[in-house]
């Protein structure tokens, strides 16, 4: 056993680049509505609007933000199969979002002498890296402390398998 997780509970596991272009999806929205407030309030919007896509509207659209919407996942508290709490899924987003704030700040902030863009992404990289390592739940850190998974769903737009045949359908114009 390990993480707090029962190895024999099997989940539907998400691969990691389906992973990636939810958080990116949830970072681009919670981004576009904290730079609409100006250069100064862009710190206190990104955090409500982070707070509001990946905890409230989770709590409120049954463990799924945005960009896991998108893609159909959702988060789930493996223990009891349900939902987690706002008081799990405050923790879990919190250490997300203080990572995905360092990013949005190097990159409001790029200019050639300023090297935040460089080390920003360091504490978000070493996060979501643990979840590359783990083969078998596929856990990121901050999934591990507050003892969630990210599971697929049939609930969902489909984001990545209407773009597949798109592209697809394109291609085949092509030729």
């Amino acid at each position: 056993m390990r993480s707090g997780l029962d190895s024999s509970r099997r989940f539907p596991r998400v691969p990691n680049d389906r992973r990636i272009a939810a958080f990116a999806i949830d970072f681009g929205a919670a981004s576009l509505l904290s730079t609409l407030g100006g250069a100064s309030a862009v710190i206190p919007l990104f955090i409500l609007s982070w707070y509001g896509l990946r905890v409230i509207l989770v709590v409120k659209n049954q463990g799924q933000s945005l960009g896991r919407w998108a893609l159909d996942m959702k988060v789930l508290d493996p223990k009891f199969r349900s939902m987690p709490d706002l008081v799990e899924l405050t923790k879990r987003e919190a250490l997300t979002g203080c990572g995905s704030l360092l990013i949005l700040l190097g990159l409001v902030n790029l200019s050639p002498t300023n090297g935040l863009i460089l080390v920003a992404p360091i504490p978000l990289l070493i996060d979501c890296g643990l979840a590359f390592l783990d083969d078998e739940f596929r856990q990121a850190w901050h999934d591990r402390i507050a003892r969630t998974v990210v599971i697929q769903t049939r609930r969902g737009y489909s984001l990545d398998i209407k773009v597949k045949k798109i592209v697809a359908q394109l291609s085949d114009r092509v030729k």
